[in-house]
């Protein structure tokens, strides 16, 4: 992972987060000074990030907003202070509304940027500034040390680009904590299909499959934001196995780049998962990333151990097949 160290000092009032990359001063420089680049990793996993205003110069603004899986959006804002390209920025950063405008009574902090090139490629050294102890013990009460370490350990793919860092490695499982899995699958495809292909049934019914000798019998969606979807699954002829199915409702969709939807074991009392797919697209090919929530580290586990990821790769080298007929 890229982060190497995080810490906090109560004395000098910073927090600084260090991380290494394989990559050289100017590609970093790039990924953190477009806005379609930070987009794609600035968020942590379930947060991502939109920056709609990006005015990259010495007292311009940035607006951004992190979109959690029920929709509710957390808006920050910074100021450029310094530019010193490609070496680092500093800006001031704070807790907004959604017109970019600073909330009252919450923490402001300058933050300084530095890259430093490495004998292997990069070093991001990350300063914020802090105007007293409680507002830097305020925002590490906001799980400031957790969120920016996760957003930034998904730079790499970003950096490496998408071929090179997912090409070859199938369905890529990783356990984050407790109660979160993150699940990648890169596709041959543009975003659009892919996006399409998790939407139409008589798409879904070609692919989503798992493993060889299995059936879609069911498969209703409706995936307006509030709409019902049900998925079941039987065995063919000579394969052994029970029909089952899953059953659930889409809670936020941003066409053709975000959709999360609950899911929920039909005929079962077991809890719902909440499941958080992103899809980025890069060189005509097409990153899934699927976060799964769990109710507790009891069910990931169980579930885990279904070999759900290998029934995954299944069903997604089959999409790839469908995709290449559409």
């Amino acid at each position: 992972m890229p982060v190497t160290d995080v810490t906090t000092d109560a004395e000098a009032l910073t927090m600084t987060l260090e991380a290494e990359f394989a990559a050289p001063v100017e590609r970093l420089w790039q990924a953190f000074t477009e806005p379609s680049q930070l987009e794609r990793f600035w968020g942590p996993p379930g947060w991502p990030a939109s920056f709609p205003t990006f005015d990259f110069t010495v007292g311009g603004r940035a607006v951004y907003y992190m979109t959690s899986p029920q929709g509710e959006k957390s808006y920050g804002s910074w100021e450029f202070l310094e530019i010193d390209a490609p070496r680092g920025f500093t800006v001031l950063d704070n807790f907004a509304n959604e017109d970019g405008a600073p909330l009252d009574g919450m923490p402001v902090m300058r933050v300084v940027f530095r890259f430093e090139p490495t004998e292997t490629g990069s070093r991001m050294i990350n300063v914020s500034h802090f105007a007293s102890a409680e507002a830097l013990e305020q925002v590490v009460e906001f799980g400031a040390v957790e969120g920016s370490t996760m957003a930034i350990n998904q730079l790499d793919r970003v950096l490496q680009g998408l071929r090179d860092y997912a090409q070859g490695k199938g369905t890529q499982t990783e356990i984050l904590d407790d109660t979160h899995v993150r699940i990648t699958r890169l596709i041959e495809g543009p975003r659009e299909l892919v996006w399409r292909a998790h939407q139409e049934p008589e798409l879904l019914e070609k692919w989503m499959l798992g493993p060889d000798g299995w059936r879609m019998s069911v498969c209703e969606v409706d995936p307006q934001v509030g709409g019902k979807y049900r998925y079941e699954w039987e065995p063919t002829e000579g394969t052994e196995g029970e029909r089952f199915g899953f059953d659930g409702e889409t809670v936020l969709s941003e066409s053709p780049r975000r959709a999360v939807t609950t899911e929920h074991m039909t005929g079962t009392d077991y809890p719902s998962t909440l499941n958080d797919m992103n899809l980025e697209e890069e060189d005509g090919a097409t990153l899934i990333t699927l976060l799964i929530e769990y109710p507790d580290k009891e069910t990931r586990d169980i579930v885990l151990a279904t070999g759900m990821t290998d029934g995954m790769e299944s069903s997604y080298r089959r999409l790839e097949g469908v995709l290449a007929g559409v």
